[in-house]
């Protein structure tokens, strides 16, 4: 288990080459922690270091964004706090995603905890004080 204090936002930069770093072979990677935490802001910076060319952005109303990087590679990042029951994962094809050997970012993985892979990377982002966290994986 890795572990990591963020004490300002600048710090997230070498969390997340850590985390790229830590799990080399590892694609899903999914996103626990509360409204606010920081969830979007890390997965951000994770797609900055992995080279999106892309802009970055919450894809709470959309579910899903797919990002290009430099490379060519795709991104994709879902959000699933918006879902009303898990037809609708089943029917954006989240198959396609899950397995498709591109990294793919999950926020709210807890509502369709049932489709997750055992083999998925859990993050869990806690927030401490006001302006601390604690990302634990």
């Amino acid at each position: 288990m890795h572990s990591f204090i963020v004490k300002n936002i600048k710090d997230l930069d070498s969390v997340s080459a850590q985390l790229i770093k830590s799990y080399p072979t590892d694609k899903l990677f999914i996103f626990e922690g509360q409204m606010g935490s920081g969830k979007t802001t890390l997965i951000k910076i994770i797609c900055k270091q992995l080279g999106v060319i892309d802009t970055t952005s919450s894809p709470t109303f959309s579910m899903i964004n797919e990002y290009r990087t430099e490379k060519g590679s795709k991104i994709y990042h879902m959000d699933f706090y918006r879902i009303k029951n898990l037809e609708e994962v089943y029917d954006m094809g989240y198959e396609d995603y899950f397995y498709s050997d591109n990294y793919c970012f999950i926020e709210w993985p807890e509502k369709i905890a049932e489709l997750l892979p055992e083999n998925a990377v859990h993050v869990n982002i806690c927030l401490q004080g006001v302006e601390r966290l604690i990302i634990t994986c």
